[in-house]
């Protein structure tokens, strides 16, 4: 005798521009379904779900009375990213949200309480960590390859997202800006590394009030700047390392993707923390530097929503919970303080590293939907 073991119904809430990044991986991904594509706009979640194949659209509402989804992926506006995740705990259903995890700690501890007392799973972006990429320089650390891992240096320098984006005033409204949107892919990678952050200290500055849309139907638009533009960062792990950090969307000088580990015994670059792939470099003083190509996967956005209903099938922890996006937005907003008062600010959270990826770890290869003996 077998039985059926169902893919992970999985429903989208948001059909703005980072969703098609997303639908591109889930409506691939063989171990998930997605059912339903839901919007404030229902006729452009109508169209993505023309787009990408996906059966049915609509309301959230029409969404979370669904049976059939199991993992809600929350693609909204950082400003209603908890609103709408507890509205999916509430009926029951897991939640993959887009980054920030929050705006601040009191919704976030609101949201991990309210999952934990349904019995459902909040996991949170970024997962880029989990690409072929940054898995393969954490490989390189884990091995001993510059010693034991001491001190980083990371940078996020561009001129900011208004001259390409066509909407881009929520990236600079409360809950964004380079710390808060920048800053989870390499505060992530950094806490992969060192462990949780222990005390913060930061300067924030803002190099204009208004900016200007320069692309789209809205270009030529004047919209206000709430939030500083450039963040300069001090970051002491519990582990006793420390690390240095700018956020900027004040630089013509583009600096993205640049995070370097110094240890005892070397130094490694590390692969642009807001992509899957890349290569890592190691350096220990030779003539020339060690180059290691990326090992696993180089799928992209959905990625972690994957991990997690997988984590969910196999009843062990997920390898982006939500617990890690709390840390990392206590982080953040004890750095925004940090800025406003000058003086080192205690983070009181704490998280472990998730366990690493075994590179031969595909996304691609089908675990649950073909007929399983009966137990």
């Amino acid at each position: 005798m077998t039985t059926q073991i169902k893919r992970t119904g999985v429903g989208v809430v948001g059909a703005g521009t980072i969703s098609d990044q997303y639908l591109e991986n889930l409506t691939v991904f063989p171990d998930l379904e997605v059912l339903f594509i839901a919007d404030l706009d229902t006729a452009r979640a109508a169209a993505q779900a023309e787009k990408w194949g996906v059966a049915a659209s609509g309301t959230y509402e029409e969404l979370l009375e669904r049976d059939d989804v199991e993992i809600v992926v929350n693609l909204t506006i950082p400003a209603v990213h908890v609103e709408v995740a507890l509205k999916a705990v509430e009926a029951g259903k897991h939640v993959w949200g887009e980054k920030p995890y929050a705006l601040d700690l009191e919704s976030g501890r609101v949201l991990l309480e309210a999952a934990e007392a349904k019995g459902v799973r909040v996991a949170v972006a970024p997962d880029t960590f989990l690409g072929a990429g940054i898995q393969t320089g954490l490989r390189q650390i884990a091995s001993g390859a510059i010693g034991a891992p001491m001190t980083a240096l990371a940078l996020f320098q561009a001129p900011g997202p208004e001259a390409w984006h066509p909407s881009p005033e929520f990236l600079f409204a409360r809950g964004a800006g380079p710390l808060f949107d920048l800053g989870p892919y390499y505060l992530t990678t950094l806490v992969q590394i060192f462990g949780p952050v222990s005390r913060v200290a930061a300067i924030g500055s803002r190099s204009r009030e208004t900016r200007v849309i320069g692309s789209g139907p809205k270009a030529g638009t004047e919209f206000p700047v709430e939030v500083p533009t450039h963040v300069s960062a001090l970051l002491s792990f519990a582990s006793g390392a420390s690390a240095q950090c700018v956020f900027s969307f004040d630089s013509k000088l583009v600096r993205m993707g640049f995070v370097e580990i110094a240890g005892t015994e070397g130094t490694v670059a590390l692969p642009d923390p807001n992509n899957f792939d890349g290569d890592t470099v190691v350096h220990t003083g030779g003539e020339e530097p060690v180059v290691v190509p990326a090992e696993g996967s180089t799928y992209t956005r959905g990625t972690g929503v994957l991990e997690l209903a997988q984590a969910i099938r196999e009843g062990r922890r997920e390898r982006v919970p939500g617990e890690l996006a709390f840390h990392v937005l206590d982080v953040m907003v004890c750095l925004a303080e940090a800025a406003d008062t000058g003086g080192f600010v205690e983070v009181t959270s704490t998280v472990e590293p998730s366990a690493p990826l075994d590179p031969t770890w595909d996304p691609a290869q089908q675990t649950v939907g073909a007929a399983q003996p009966a137990q």
